[in-house]
């Protein structure tokens, strides 16, 4: 679906407020968040169910895009609304949604903001979760969200690596070469975890961080980057190295997308109110 050019719609400060919907989805078949020509994308279905629904063109903020094959559990989307339209109700909302967008895109909360608020410019923070199945056996129920790293990982090395990334640097590095050019590539990162999952019955290996926002595959860069630490093809304190080096060429590989999944946005208390119900 080819996407409206933004000239064609209705000015931001004109509408009454801003409708935020919390969706999921699972980005195996999409070619990533972002609307492209000739492709099936996230925003592509979600703006062809407003329009269906609403009759009218909407213009779509969202928290942060994702590439081709990455999940979501609540990613968060804006688009500007006109006083009719917050009138609608959460159980309308729901209903529409569910007979609109196909299967694997779910709305999972309607909110209200305030006029000109963005889902993406509001964001105070985002989180990723990216897991990981090791040993000889395949994963089976989760193979389609995670990857397979048939040799173990030295967790508590990847953990010591990871600690150098917390704080605010530039993380270029990390990021996808082409769509660092001429553009900032400093970040906050607020907090890195690992823990041990049990997902239908196997065992996965999960990896959290939260930041302000992130660079274009950046979260994958890292990820592939601490795997070359955890299965002992780099020490603990080359991570740091790569870091510093602002060099994408300095880090390891980018991990592959089925393992990546959009955990969370936080928001400033009350910038969202729930839809209502009644």
């Amino acid at each position: 679906m080819t996407q409206t050019p933004i000239t064609q719609y209705p000015e931001r400060e004109v509408l009454d407020g801003t409708i935020v919907l919390c969706v999921g989805y699972d980005g195996a078949r999409f070619s990533g968040y972002a609307e492209q020509p000739g492709q099936l994308t996230v925003a592509g279905e979600i703006r062809r169910a407003l329009q269906v629904f609403l009759r009218r063109d909407v213009e779509l903020t969202c928290a942060g895009r994702t590439d081709a094959g990455v999940h979501a559990i609540s990613q968060y989307v804006s688009f500007p609304a006109y006083a009719g339209e917050l009138e609608i109700l959460r159980k309308r909302w729901m209903r529409a949604m569910a007979a609109l967008l196909p299967s694997d895109i779910s709305l999972n909360q309607v909110y209200h903001a305030a006029p000109g608020f963005s889902a993406r410019f509001d964001a105070r923070a985002r989180t990723y979760t990216y897991r990981i199945a090791t040993g000889e056996s395949k994963p089976l129920l989760t193979r389609n969200y995670c990857w397979w790293h048939r040799m173990p990982l030295d967790v508590g090395a990847m953990e010591r690596a990871a600690a150098c990334l917390v704080g605010e640097h530039d993380f270029k590095s990390f990021c996808k070469v082409a769509s660092a050019v001429g553009k900032p590539t400093c970040r906050f990162v607020r907090e890195v975890s690992f823990a041990s999952e049990r997902q239908l019955g196997e065992e996965l290996i999960a990896f959290t961080i939260t930041g302000n926002a992130f660079l274009h595959s950046m979260v994958r860069t890292i990820v592939g980057s601490l795997v070359e630490v955890g299965s002992g093809r780099r020490d603990e304190e080359w991570l740091a190295q790569a870091l510093a080096a602002c060099d994408r060429l300095a880090a390891g590989p980018t991990a592959p997308a089925q393992g990546l999944c959009f955990m969370n946005v936080e928001y400033d208390d009350g910038a969202l109110l729930p839809c209502p119900v009644a």
